[in-house]
């Protein structure tokens, strides 16, 4: 592995700019606070760390700023810890990943998955020197790609590969947002080498990061390409289809594929939301831990780019250094909270099916996010209350839940992968019939047909829907505007079910299982699905050392 690296250095934060400034205007901010502290810095160094737009005064629209201040020798300066609250300062030490220290033997390793978990844990264990074996149901993303737009030209579905099965996950085909609530010491870790894989640097900085579909690919490409030069062996169109054999004593597993037994030592299971199969057979043949967890269902909301710039940012809407205009709203003054989810300026409405006859539907955009619309999922709240009971169980309910949502909406759009779509104001007026006008859809490029979604969505929650859009509207006026598009159905906000691990990260019964990411219910995004892989592959490191035998 590579030496271990420290980031260290003086945090000043809540440095507030115009949202013109240049980066050395912020900087000079930062010579100005410390100064004003009595604390020279001519011999420092700046650089941005944390930078978010502060939108609520459409007259003076800010850029809110963090600068990391060190030493010419990568250290914190000498600051005394009583100006800190003056300074709005703090000190940052950032590590990265440990080394391995395990001493038990073991075979090399599995990952199930590609996405964001498997990935970062697949790299770890290479890295370290584990050359673990992976396995991806889908293809690798050239391959991935071709499939994904013949669906889109020719609505030919490809059960394995779609934009839910594949390298890199669902999150390729989506905004490649890396917003994330969690704080942990591994985020920054994480950021950095999505960055050394081509990422664009401001993802090291921005409160709001994203790196855009169109170089997600790329990234995924080149990270899965280390991988392999690192000792791994990547096999696509392979599918996980269950344990056969654990021996933990041995550190040997065995497991079941759809190209027969493959012999190999723990096992990271960082599959995706969607492997619904997967989820089965590890409820009803191998007797896992399942539980079903809360999860959302909504439609898409399309609105025109440049009106949602208005909404947010006056006048200053179209300028450069503001970009498309991002928004986030909740309503909780109902019995279900209602909230907006995976905004995607600039994107466009896709397809996001993996089963014959079941319709559902993602948002996606560039990282330039120059589109003609702007979408977000507008989702409703669910609890595993609602979910109802398949072959006695609550976790195969809530799957058949989403199931029967997809089937109805399939069916809603003609049976032939059209999209079923209602305008505003049909919606918030209980009616249905007309063709979107002001706002042309982007999903399959229109291919759509109107419909009533408050009759496809279970539990009621179309009222649900109906109070949350009303209430967006009194938050952002111009929201509800009439001739916004609704598209649907949108029911894989996160995975419908929870894969139980222990405090050592391992499935009870299953000790050599490590059940990760956001497919087995431990994360919700790109940044905090990698961290909770990593993590497993971190904690194998700390059980085993690499086999030199395999």
């Amino acid at each position: 592995m590579k030496p271990e690296r420290i980031r260290a250095g003086l945090l000043l934060a809540d440095l507030s700019v115009p949202y013109t400034a240049s980066p050395e205007d912020i900087f000079e901010a930062a010579r100005k606070r410390l100064k004003a502290g009595g604390i020279p810095s001519r011999e420092l160094q700046f650089e941005l760390y944390r930078q978010a737009v502060d939108p609520r005064k459409k007259q003076d629209i800010r850029l809110v700023n963090t600068v990391l201040v060190t030493q010419k020798d990568g250290t914190a300066p000498n600051v005394p810890s009583r100006l800190f609250q003056r300074l709005h300062a703090s000190l940052l030490c950032e590590r990265d990943v440990p080394a391995p220290t395990g001493k038990r033997t073991g075979k090399r390793p599995l990952v199930v998955g590609t996405g964001p978990a498997g990935m970062f844990a697949a790299l770890y264990l290479a890295e370290a020197g584990y050359r673990p074996l992976v396995l991806e149901r889908g293809e690798a993303v050239e391959e991935r790609e071709r499939t994904v737009q013949t669906f889109l030209s020719s609505r030919t579905l490809d059960t394995e590969s779609n934009i839910q099965f594949g390298a890199g996950g669902a999150g390729t085909f989506s905004d490649g947002k890396l917003m994330t609530r969690i704080r942990d010491e591994y985020t920054g870790y994480v950021l950095r080498r999505l960055f050394e894989f081509g990422a664009p640097q401001e993802i090291l900085y921005r409160a709001h990061p994203h790196i855009g579909t169109d170089c997600l690919r790329r990234v995924v490409s080149a990270l899965l390409a280390r991988v392999e030069e690192a000792g791994g062996e990547i096999l696509y169109r392979t599918r996980f289809e269950g344990m056969e054999l654990e021996n933990e004593k041995e550190g040997a597993a065995r497991v079941r594929t759809s190209r027969g037994l493959l012999e190999c030592g723990p096992v990271v299971l960082a599959v995706g939301n969607s492997a619904r199969d997967t989820f089965r057979t590890l409820l009803v043949r191998d007797s896992f831990s399942l539980i079903p967890k809360p999860m959302s269902f909504g439609v898409r909301v399309e609105h025109r780019r440049e009106d949602i710039d208005r909404m947010l940012y006056g006048d200053a809407a179209g300028h450069p250094a503001l970009g498309a205009a991002e928004y986030h709203l909740s309503d909780t003054t109902g019995p279900r909270g209602v909230y907006t989810f995976c905004m995607c300026p600039g994107g466009t409405v896709v397809a996001g099916a993996s089963e014959e006859g079941g319709l559902v539907v993602n948002g996606m955009s560039r990282h330039s996010r120059d589109g003609v619309n702007s979408n977000a999922a507008v989702a409703v709240s669910l609890t595993p209350a609602d979910y109802p009971e398949e072959d006695g169980s609550a976790v195969l309910g809530a799957i058949a839940l989403q199931r029967q949502t997809e089937r109805l909406a399939y069916e809603a759009g003609g049976a032939d992968w059209a999209a079923p779509v209602q305008t505003m104001k049909d919606f918030l007026d209980g009616t249905s019939g007309h063709s979107p006008r002001e706002v042309r859809p982007t999903y399959m490029d229109g291919y759509v047909r109107p419909a009533d979604l408050g009759s496809l969505l279970p539990c009621g929650i179309g009222e649900d829907l109906r109070r949350g859009l009303r209430s967006f509207d009194r938050t952002m006026p111009g929201y509800a505007m009439p001739g916004a598009v609704l598209t649907g159905v949108e029911t894989r906000t996160s995975s419908p079910v929870r894969i139980l691990r222990g405090e050592d990260r391992t499935c009870p019964g299953h000790p050599l299982v490590y059940p990760c990411g956001e497919g087995a219910g431990y994360a919700g995004g790109i940044t905090s699905s990698a961290v909770d892989g990593l993590r497993s592959a971190i904690e194998i490191g700390g059980r085993f050392r690499p086999s030199v035998s395999d």
